[in-house]
Order: structure tokens, then sequence, then C-alpha cells
């Protein structure tokens, strides 16, 4: 297996001068046919499955997987094709939506806040608190419905209110890390045309059309916007400590194998195994052990 996650390919870990341009969607990796790309994330899976049985059983770490795209770049898939290996009780998933009126209420990091794993497991965000940099960028209407101070009116939400929520993020993920969450943010890169393509199938095939949103088409009349805010936020928060993972979207099974490489490659780099018991524990094991053993 071909190392990913330090790959310049892919990995960006200082945002300055970032261009999302020079980020190809149709960028194969080092991956070939259909076919090796299936069994390399089948094996990717049961590896990903083994350790994290030692991820809860050390009980030090947590990993948040953070993924963010446009509609249609595969978010679900590559978490279904990714996490089915992985024991439920050791995983969650949390998907963010428009805020309710309760999440309003709050500064707009508490509702994904709540949902960060614990120590020993890995939680997915299906979009996070990224939309508030996002969307709310592309939409910035939507920021006056929080009733921030100082904020009544779409004029006070420029450049410099945009770098202090930049700021925000990076000082919550700087505290997530040091207390012993490894976070793998990962952006779907999705070309507009195969988006199109992606749309025109949702409509055409029966069972996918559960999946088509008018306001998805309503929204790629936005798409330079969008790609300027995934741009800016890439630059923003790309840290050493949290840096984004550009993967090619285009083709969905580069992009799930890419995602479960990675996340294997980031719990083999925490060398993580069963804990050891001590000489004194051992000795109450083996006494237990010879008490079963008598039992009638």
């Amino acid at each position: 297996m071909k190392p990913l996650k330090n790959s310049k390919k892919i990995l960006v870990e200082d945002g300055k001068n970032f261009k999302l341009s020079h980020y190809p969607s149709n960028e194969p990796l080092h991956y070939k046919d259909e076919a090796s790309i299936k069994k390399a994330l089948s094996d990717y899976r049961e590896t990903i499955s083994d350790l994290q049985e030692k991820l809860y059983a050390s009980g030090k770490h947590s990993v948040l997987i953070i993924l963010q795209a446009i509609d249609a770049a595969g978010k679900d898939s590559c978490i279904k094709h990714v996490m089915s290996g992985v024991n439920p009780q050791g995983c969650s998933v949390s998907s963010f939506k428009a805020p309710n009126k309760e999440e309003l209420s709050h500064d707009f990091l508490w509702r994904t806040y709540k949902q960060l794993p614990e120590r020993g497991k890995i939680g997915v965000f299906n979009r996070s608190y990224y939309e508030e940099v996002l969307i709310c960028k592309v939409h910035p209407e939507y920021i006056l419905s929080q009733n921030i101070p100082g904020v009544e009116e779409t004029k006070y939400i420029n450049e410099k209110f945009w770098k202090n929520r930049y700021r925000a993020i990076n000082e919550m993920e700087r505290h997530l890390v040091k207390n012993g969450t490894i976070i793998i943010k990962i952006f779907l890169n999705l070309g507009k045309d195969e988006q199109k393509k992606r749309f025109i199938e949702r409509i055409d095939v029966p069972e996918k059309q559960w999946k088509f949103n008018l306001t998805d088409v309503k929204e790629r009349q936005y798409w330079k916007a969008y790609q300027q805010a995934y741009n800016d936020m890439i630059m923003h928060t790309s840290t050493k400590h949290a840096p984004w993972y550009i993967l090619p979207a285009d083709n969905q099974w580069v992009s799930r194998a890419a995602m479960g490489q990675i996340l294997l490659e980031h719990l083999q780099s925490l060398n993580l195994s069963f804990p050891a018991n001590n000489e004194a524990d051992k000795a109450l094991i083996a006494k237990a052990r010879i008490e079963l053993i008598k039992e009638k």
C-alpha cells in the first residue's frame, strides 16, 4: 500500500497561498481499476475494525472525521463504504442540517461540540461547523437569524467577521488535538460537470429520486461563490495539527478508498495495543481462572 496521508497530492498542512483550482477533481491518485480499489477498500475496513477495538480498549484517543463537500459529492456513500465494518458501539455519525431554534440560541460551535466522539471512539461529521463559513458565507443573510450582538445587518458581516470565525475554529481544533482527538478533515472535490451528471441520474433513476432536491439545483447558480468559500475555508483552517485532505470525487471509488486509507494510516500512527495487565492483576486473573475451573 503506497502511503497516502502525507501525500502532497491531497494534503494541505499550510493553507497559505492555497488554490483549490490546483487540485483536479478527476485525479486517480495511485489507484488503478475499480476491482482493485474495491479489494483495497475491503482490506482497509478489516484492519480499521481491528484497530478500532484497540482504540476503544486503550481509551486514550478519539478520532473525528469531518466531511465537507458540495451537493452530490458522495459524503453518505463514503461513510457507508468506509465505516460499515466498524463495531457500531465504537462509531457514531452525526449529520448537520439547517440549525433549529435551540441551536440558533447558542454560539455556532455549540451544536457540533455536543456530538464530539469520546475517547476510544470514532466520530464522523457529515457536514459540520464549517457550514458556518460555507453556506453562511455564500448566503450571509442566514447569519442574521443567529442574533449576534452588533450584527444586525449583512453589512457588518465583513472580512473581519469571517477571520474571527476561522480563528475560533482553529482554536477549538487545537484544543481538541491537545486533549487526544485525531482530526481528519476531508473535502470531497467534485467537478461541476460530474455534479450535473449525478443530479440527472437522481431524476432518471426511480430508486434515487428521493435524494433529489430542487434546492440543490438552485444552489448550482452559486457554484463560483461556493468554490471561493471552500478555497477560503481551506486556506484559513488548514493547520499542521488539523490539516485538510482534498480528495478527488469525480470517481466515487477513488474518494472512498482514499478516505479509508487515510483513516487507516492515522490509526496505525497511534501504535495502538490492548492494555497490558500488571503483575498484581495477572495474579488475580490466574486466581479467578482456578476458581472458575473448580466451580461445580
